[in-house]
């Protein structure tokens, strides 16, 4: 299993529109953080989770030609901005159509098909994206393509919940400030942690670096990474001095292979 890190940045991204912080004029490339989303490799399956709206530049900075499946965690625009681009993965092979299907829990779908609803309508118009998509229990697992994939919930904020993925021994969490006991549970014996810690202080929609390494350190990992940072996290050739060691801060294009 591959582990693609296509984005590691907030909803405004980094550098963030007219700031001119130390990170925001970095010159080194790791303090540049598309809006966060990350691509799963896995038994000849390509899964991409989440797709906001540098959806497109990351599928060309990446070189991915195919995808089999979209997990979303939550309907937030800047996780599903850009779905619209998925229209390229349908008509690379054209005139064979492949659609694209999305996974996500049961507000999240209800989002797309709201904010994408040209794609559902029964008289499309040409070149409409092509999307099936699926309702997932955020209680039970459920299969693509042969893959067992795990839903892990936690609270983003009080009005809004999120849903990481497990997919054996991997784990994604982003956009939580809050997870329930019997949610780490299902993270038992999980070797690579990804999780969310937006900044050091604490926030209300987002884990702090203090709330997120205390559950790196209920999991017990091998490795944990964070994620969805934002410019206050400081420039990145600080953090690996900041953080335990069985944390690392990842950074856009970093690919992490999963035995």
């Amino acid at each position: 299993m591959k582990l693609t890190f296509l984005g590691t940045g907030t909803s405004q991204g980094v550098p963030v529109i007219g700031c001119k912080c130390e990170v925001c004029t970095s010159k080194d490339s790791r303090d540049n953080r598309l809006r966060t989303s990350a691509m799963i490799e896995v038994d000849g399956k390509r899964f991409i989770i989440d797709a906001g709206p540098d959806f497109r530049y990351q599928m060309l900075r990446a070189g991915v030609s195919k995808i089999d499946a979209i997990l979303l965690t939550h309907e937030h625009k800047d996780h599903t901005g850009g779905i619209d681009d998925v229209r390229a993965f349908n008509f690379v092979d054209y005139p064979i159509i492949h659609a694209i299907h999305i996974y996500s829990n049961a507000s999240t779908i209800e989002a797309i098909h709201r904010d994408f609803h040209y794609a559902f309508a029964t008289d499309k118009y040409r070149g409409v994206p092509e999307i099936k998509t699926h309702t997932i229990s955020e209680e039970d697992s459920f299969i693509v393509d042969g893959i067992e994939i795990i839903p892990v919930v936690g609270q983003h904020s009080e009005r809004f919940r999120s849903v990481g993925y497990r997919i054996g021994k991997l784990a994604y969490l982003t956009d939580m400030n809050h997870i329930a006991e019997e949610e780490i549970s299902k993270l038992d014996g999980v070797e690579v942690l990804v999780i969310n810690a937006l900044r050091w202080e604490p926030h209300s929609s987002h884990f702090s670096v203090d709330e997120a390494v205390d559950i790196i350190k209920r999991v017990a990992p091998k490795k944990a990474y964070l994620t969805h940072m934002s410019h206050r996290m400081g420039l990145h050739s600080e953090l690996e001095h900041r953080l335990p060691k069985s944390v690392i801060a990842a950074y856009d294009g970093l690919e992490v292979e999963i035995l």
